[in-house]
């Protein structure tokens, strides 16, 4: 299995982390704490000393419905923290910050799963998203993730419906040195079966197929992304080996709305969460988290917060861990 952000195990050197592993980690979270910060103002006034009554429950509500968590989930969250809070003793709000982390981590948590590309060869990845998500920008930033831990990658722009999407792709397959499956005026359909048929015959890693953004209004686009499906599998009938869908975290409420759509109509494997930067709707995450809970009694796959996006640089993408994300929501 390739090490696509692999950051659970820091490297150690004799009985002590190594250092640069260290400085890395701690730089991460605290990017990842800044860029959530917004969220996390909701509740820094709530842990200061205050007694544990129904006063300070409402005001956790408030607080988790302002950052985005939805109904269901707030409720589901401030039930799960009654418990602990009954089960520990805890008497006084200082208390409960903890716990209301370690309820958001055990939620969070069946979204965490690394990228596995070593099941098939090529892996084949369909990434589809609205446009303005940030869809062909986290592509080339997997894409260059992906060559550096190792993997030999081929992009296919099959986002054909929007204009420069796949000058903007080139640019991403010429930055990293990958190469690309691409047509004038094509059919996604067909750039996006060319590319499969491409990446078996040169014995490709990965093959990611860039599809058109769209609204899942739009039934007659989501309707081109279901074919684009059944003709990659034509080229390879256990294709496509994952499906993600890339969202927009400013869109708060809105986005779980598309994740549900896009659902439906793809079955999705996973997600990539952008822009969290600067957003105050990061609590969405546990909306999803929950919705994806009662999904599983439907459908075998489950879900998986593949990737979060905080920034522009390159390194501002990374490998969702529900540990860190709560912390940083919370703080």
């Amino acid at each position: 299995m390739f090490n696509l952000f692999k950051r659970k195990a820091p490297p150690v050197t004799g009985n002590s982390v190594s250092p640069a592993a260290e400085v890395a980690a701690r730089s991460w979270l605290g990017r990842l704490r800044s860029s959530l910060q917004r969220t996390g103002s909701h509740f820094t006034a709530l842990f200061t000393g205050k007694p544990i009554d129904d006063e300070l429950y409402e005001e956790l509500e408030s607080a988790l419905l302002m950052a985005d968590a939805g109904v269901a989930a707030t409720q589901y969250i401030l039930d799960k923290l009654k418990l602990k809070v009954k089960h520990h003793g805890s008497q006084n709000a200082s208390d409960i910050k903890a716990l209301l982390v370690e309820v958001l981590t055990e939620l969070l948590d069946p979204l965490e799963r690394e990228l596995d590309i070593s099941q098939f060869k090529p892996t084949v990845i369909m990434v589809a998203g609205v446009n303005g998500a940030g869809k062909t920008t986290s592509i080339g930033k997997l894409t260059r993730h992906l060559h550096d831990a190792g993997a030999s990658v081929l992009l296919a722009a099959a986002d054909t419906f929007r204009a420069a999407a796949k000058e903007q792709l080139m640019v991403w397959a010429d930055r990293n040195q990958v190469d690309i499956v691409s047509q004038d005026n094509g059919d996604p359909a067909a750039v996006a079966f060319d590319a499969v048929t491409a990446g078996i015959a040169r014995g490709k890693d990965v093959v990611l197929v860039d599809t058109a953004g769209r609204l899942p209004t739009q039934l007659h686009l989501m309707d081109e992304l279901k074919k684009i499906q059944r003709v990659v599998q034509k080229a390879d009938p256990t294709a496509p080996h994952e499906v993600l869908l890339v969202i927009d975290g400013n869109t708060g409420q809105n986005a779980l709305a598309q994740v549900k759509a896009f659902d439906e109509a793809l079955r999705l494997t996973g997600l990539v969460i952008t822009k969290l930067d600067g957003t105050a709707k990061g609590g969405v995450l546990a909306a999803i988290a929950l919705w994806a809970q009662e999904r599983q009694h439907s459908q075998a796959n489950s879900l998986a917060v593949y990737f979060i996006g905080i920034g522009e640089k390159l390194e501002d993408l990374q490998g969702f861990k529900a540990d860190e994300f709560a912390q940083a929501l919370i703080s």
